[in-house]
């Protein structure tokens, strides 16, 4: 396993276990407080955030050896590919779903618990990482 695969899977390990807590937490609490609509509104909440974020891992495990100018390429069209599909998603969960079927608020603020739970494990994991940045040659005085 060369460094970078094993950079990417610490990175997504760090940022899954605090996602699957909050997203726990969500669950229940939207459960206990809006019914069995606040249970599917967190719980497909926490199905797109996840979908989402492991689209952008296997993003940069593709371009990973790809040049700069490809990989930019690459994470702009997975960005606005993802931007398009959450608007199509969300278009279709207001279209075809009944609000007592699947609790908007729950979903929206269950999303927003759990983006930042991943971004913050991501984080802490990168942190952790012992990368070694390559250092200009010295100029000799």
């Amino acid at each position: 396993m060369s460094d970078t695969q094993s950079n990417e899977s610490q990175l997504l390990r760090g940022a899954v276990k605090p996602t699957l807590i909050v997203g726990a937490i969500a669950i229940v609490l939207f459960t206990l407080t809006r019914g069995l609509a606040g249970f599917y509104g967190a719980l497909l909440a926490q199905f797109i955030v996840a979908i989402y974020f492991i689209v952008h891992i296997l993003v940069s495990r593709l371009t990973r050896n790809l040049d700069p100018i490809s990989t930019m390429a690459m994470a702009l069209f997975s960005y606005f590919a993802k931007l398009f599909f959450l608007g199509l998603f969300l278009w279709a969960l207001a279209k075809y779903t009944d609000r007592d079927v699947i609790d908007r608020l729950s979903f929206g603020v269950a999303a927003c618990a759990l983006t930042v739970a991943w971004l913050g494990g991501e984080i802490a994991s990168y942190l952790k990482l012992k990368t070694h940045l390559p250092l200009p040659p010295q100029a000799k005085q």
